[in-house]
């Protein structure tokens, strides 16, 4: 499927990292070119902008629009009344004066997030401008223009407002039923639970009731209810899963409150700490190792740790995998190689 069409259908896809998205992409959509993202970056036909978790997320422009209306309670509330950058540092400050402050900042040309904290400091003297900086980030909706988000190319943070960027308005509607029916499309069968922590908003549970009559349900092992599309496919357990390589802080495993289903309890609290920060390897549709990639001038090397032992034709299957997955990423270097580790019990190679 088109690019545009594969961001939509992932409700977005988490982008801290600018060249993760183009990972992510990679190993979703067969022939992946990520000249095809980068134009609808530049083109500003997609940005990367605070949304879900309060994190920076890759959506088109059009979702950008309908989807941070919904998503601004959970965004207030990473601001305050508690959080550690804002919360009692903006205590008795007038809120509409800062935004509208922030606004104006930004509005003529992006800013660096030190540049707008230095003319904050202008303005509130007495103010920690550090904590008016972020609360300004977390209420205004603000792209992060590029050259940050094109492909391999970098640049310091810079930011404007979305109206700014798109010369389009935001949305008005801020009922989070459209936004439950997509994210079920792509991550369903779900719990109530399971979209809370996707989103980080509260209260779902009356929205999904709503839509109950739209959906169709199940009980997962522990007797959880779990909502999905009618339509939405289901494949069968035995359907084989392949390796895949997916990018650092990757949607599939950002989904759900319950992440057992794609990684074992024992190993939970390594992939999260290992797998997320760095890539993380699906092996037969489980978080079962991580990666990253070690350059030297004209060589470069795929690091794969495997966290479980892997049978002989999964350790095949990640190799060839693997070593397009270094192509895409390295396909300049002259020298590429792979290095897959033992896993547990297992010879090295």
């Amino acid at each position: 499927m088109p690019v545009e069409t594969a961001l939509e259908s992932l409700v977005g896809m988490q982008a801290q990292l600018p060249n993760a998205p183009y990972v992510g992409l990679w190993s979703r959509l067969e022939g992946f070119d990520h000249r095809e993202l980068s134009s609808l970056v530049a083109d500003r036909r997609a940005v990367r902008v605070s949304l879900m978790r309060a994190t920076i997320h890759l959506v088109t422009a059009a979702d950008c629009l309908v989807l941070r209306p919904v998503l601004q309670p959970a965004l207030e509330r990473d601001v305050y009344p508690n959080s550690t950058y804002g919360g009692h540092r903006l205590a008795g400050l007038d809120m509409a004066a800062l935004l509208a402050a922030g606004r104006e900042l930004v509005a003529d040309r992006p800013l660096t997030n030190a540049q707008l904290r230095d003319a904050l400091a202008v303005r509130w003297p007495e103010r920690d401008a550090a904590a008016l900086a972020y609360a300004i980030r977390g209420l205004v909706p603000m792209v992060h223009v590029p050259p940050r988000g094109i492909w391999q190319q970098s640049g310091p943070i810079a930011l404007t407002t979305v109206d700014a960027w798109l010369g389009r308005p935001m949305d008005t509607a801020t009922a989070p039923d459209a936004m439950i029916l997509r994210y079920l499309a792509a991550y369903g069968p779900s719990s109530v639970a399971d979209a809370q922590a996707w989103s980080r908003l509260t209260g779902l549970r009356e929205a999904f009731e709503r839509l109950r009559r739209q959906l169709v349900t199940f009980r997962d092992e522990r007797g959880r209810e779990l909502f999905d599309l009618p339509d939405a496919p289901r494949p069968d357990p035995d359907t084989p899963a392949p390796p895949r390589f997916l990018p650092e802080y990757d949607n599939v495993l950002l989904a759900h409150a319950d992440r057992t289903r794609f990684v074992e309890d024992n190993l939970r609290r390594r992939v999260s700490e290992e797998g997320l920060v760095v890539g993380s390897l699906l092996v037969d549709g489980f978080a079962g190792g991580t990666w990253t990639v070690k350059r030297e001038r004209a060589a470069a090397t795929l690091l794969v740790r495997p966290l479980t032992a892997l049978t002989e034709t999964n350790r095949a299957a990640v190799v060839d995998e693997g070593a397009r997955l270094l192509a895409f990423l390295a396909g300049e270097a002259l020298d590429r190689r792979i290095e897959l580790g033992p896993g547990p019990d297992s010879p090295s190679d």
